[in-house]
């Protein structure tokens, strides 16, 4: 059995946190996991910022309503899910990620919680687990899984190293840089392309 595991956001949706920054004017929100390979420094620079700047939970989600899944993406999706079994395991959270989910047809999610006080304003967040997305192509692995795992940031290399097969969507060329062992692909037929021929090999 072979089971495909996707990252989420710069694969099937757009970035959450550089559509906020864009529609805040907030530079500094645009830095992602592109950028910065340490997840729990890079929260906590962005919880910082919106408490300095008096922004919550109610005002990212009114950004995210008005977002979708990247262009071809729910056709990518709907494709693979007949060939394949498809988990999207990323490092967002439920409550920015499910808007997203509904429009690419309520796929299996693993990701995180966030912690708000009652006027709605970020006060921490809770990870599932440590690592999880290697943690769970680890354990897809111990139920006789093959495994494909497709992503584009720092955070998706554990993952993709953990897997049978790993494969690198639309990265940053920093990324390409440090990890020159994943392929690299930038469309989603290109994709499609590189997880059958995975598929195929393992």
């Amino acid at each position: 059995m072979q089971i495909v595991c996707l990252d989420l956001e710069g694969v099937l949706v757009p970035e959450i946190w550089i559509a906020f920054s864009e529609r805040t004017g907030i530079a500094e929100l645009r830095r992602t996991t592109r950028d910065e390979p340490d997840y729990d420094k890079l929260m906590r620079f962005r919880l910082d910022l919106l408490r300095r700047h008096g922004l919550g939970l109610p005002d990212i989600q009114a950004v995210i309503r008005n977002m979708g899944p990247e262009p071809g993406a729910k056709d990518f999706l709907d494709s693979l899910r007949r060939r394949y079994q498809v988990v999207i395991l990323s490092d967002t959270f439920y409550e920015f990620a499910m808007p997203l989910m509904e429009g690419l047809g309520m796929p299996t999610l693993f990701c995180h919680r966030l912690e708000t006080d009652a006027a709605g304003y970020l006060t921490g967040y809770r990870l599932r687990m440590p690592a999880q997305k290697k943690a769970s192509v680890a354990a897809f692995k111990a139920l006789a899984f093959q495994v494909i795992a497709a992503g584009d940031s720092y955070n998706d290399t554990a993952m993709l190293a953990e897997a049978h097969a790993g494969i690198l969507f639309r990265p940053p060329q920093n990324v390409v840089d440090e990890f020159p062992q994943f392929p690299v692909v930038r469309d989603y037929a290109g994709l499609a392309q590189a997880i059958d021929a995975a598929a195929a090999r393992i």
